[in-house]
Order: C-alpha cells, then structure tokens, then sequence
C-alpha cells in the first residue's frame, strides 16, 4: 500500500482550507507580500521521519515556486538537532502552511517512532510488529504508512480486506453446530475464499477449535505467557498466530519469546505522541 500523491493533497488542501479560512490575519497585516525567507525544519527529540510529502505538498500548495531541500529521508531514525527539510522563499507561504506541514510530521513521525520502539524491542526474535484499525479517523491509511516506516506491518486495512471474526461474532453464532468457530470459519470460507480468516480467540479451547476449523491465522487475546506458550504449542504451526491486548514496552518482549508470530498494538497509533519538530527561519 503505498499512498498517492491525489490523496496527499486532498488530506493537505483539506488541512490548509481549515487553518486558513479567509487568510493568514497576521501575516497579510504585518509581513510585506513580497518578503522571502529561508526556514529549517529541526527536530527537537530523537525520532524516526514520516510525513515529509505532505510538508512539502502544503508548502507548494502556497507558492508553487517555493524552493525544497529534503535533508532527511522517510523512515530515517534522527538525533535531536538534526534538520529534516529547507524551505527558502515566500515568506507568507512558509507561514501560512508551517503550522499544517509540521502537524503532519508530527503526527506521522510519532507514529513511525512509537512503532520503531516497539521493533526494537522484539529484536532478535522472528516477531512482526502488527498496526490495528484504531487510528485516526481519515487517517488510516496515512498512520499505517508510518508504522511500516517505522519497521510494523499492516494487518488488515479495513473490514473488507481480511476476515476477523471476533468474540461479538462467536456470541452471534453462539447456537451453531458444531461449535460457532467452525460454524463461522466455514461460513467465511464460503463467502470471500480468497480472503485470509483470522479468529479471536480468549482460550485455549478456542484455540483448538479454530486450529480445526483451519483459520488461517489465531488471535491469542489477553492470555498470560503460560497460555501464549501452551497455545503455541497446541497449534504446531498449522497456524500463525498474534498475540493481543495489554502489549506495551514492557511486556512486549517476553510476549515475543513465547514463539508467536505477530503481536498487535494498538497503542502505536492511537496513543502515539506527537514528536517535537520546529519550524526555524533563519536571521
């Protein structure tokens, strides 16, 4: 999945038109229309770069003519101090998109952080770090975009490109024969046959169940280490299977030591931190 430059710059046009409004108020009133400058964009944190296209597209959305120095490259871990874009030209085009370019970078770069934390800390395992669908609504496909900058993988985009049949689906076939997992399996193997079908699963005799069923892949939620180890076991790999719920930065790793395939974390988009990066002109 790689993002289009129509869809960067509608979320951009979309982002300036809000800031925007009528017009820049300070500018027009106080800067000369005619006045050019030269402005760095710096980080202020130690950081993994996302984000850069939508900078650049908010700038040039502005002045056309406005000159771009990538000094950094998407998906680039930096030190704090360390630039990341030059912008030299129209002095009310780099104020007027500052605000915006640097909510993108921001945003998007948190999210590739937070996600290059998490794979660090599974290193020398054979773990994949797994995104989730709680992100930012219109953000989607953006933020997974930074957790693969990040090192992450995407699962599922949306609700349309995988099957994950989860505990509120078990309880709607909870009166199927011979058990709602293989009532459920079965059913979605007829549907959408070349999608791939994942089961949620809470224990271990659901974990059996959806090995038989032939669930592609078995979701392990909120299990403890003994359960993850013993579900590993149980599955012999017939199956992949992700672990999910209560992950962070210090379970994270005894979790990849059980011998599961992927881990899903939520909290790398929903509660990835904005990074610090600052807009510098230079006197």
């Amino acid at each position: 999945m790689e993002l289009t430059a129509t869809e960067i710059r509608r979320a951009v046009c979309d982002a300036l038109a809000e800031d925007l409004g009528a017009g820049d108020a300070t500018t027009l009133a106080t800067v000369p229309l005619r006045a050019r400058s030269v402005a760095l964009m710096n980080a202020r944190q130690p950081l993994v770069v996302a984000g850069l296209p939508f900078a650049e597209m908010a700038f040039r959305e502005l002045s056309p003519k406005i000159q771009l120095t990538r000094l950094a490259r998407e998906g680039q871990a930096l030190p704090a101090g360390a630039p990341l874009l030059k912008i030299s030209g129209s002095t009310h085009a780099i104020l007027g998109a500052e605000r915006m370019a640097l909510n993108f970078v921001q945003r998007l770069s948190g999210v590739a952080t937070s996600t290059a934390h998490y794979v660090k800390a599974v290193r020398g395992t054979p773990v994949k770090i797994l995104d989730t669908r709680k992100t930012v609504p219109g953000w989607r496909r953006f933020e997974k975009y930074a957790v693969r900058l990040g090192g992450g993988q995407n699962h599922r985009l949306g609700l349309f490109d995988m099957v994950l049949i989860k505990d509120n689906h078990l309880v709607a076939l909870r009166q199927t024969k011979p058990n709602a997992i293989a009532a459920a399996v079965t059913r979605a193997r007829a549907r959408f046959p070349k999608l791939k079908v994942e089961v949620e699963t809470d224990t271990l005799q659901q974990v059996a169940q959806a090995v038989a069923a032939g669930a592609d892949i078995i979701m392990l939620d909120n299990m403890s280490l003994a359960q993850l180890r013993r579900a590993v076991k149980l599955v012999g790999g017939r199956a992949k299977l992700e672990a999910s719920g209560g992950v962070n930065l210090k379970t994270v790793g005894a979790i990849a030591k059980t011998g599961v395939n992927y881990i899903s974390v939520g909290a790398i988009t929903h509660s990835a931190h904005a990074v610090d990066i600052g807009l510098d002109f230079e006197a």
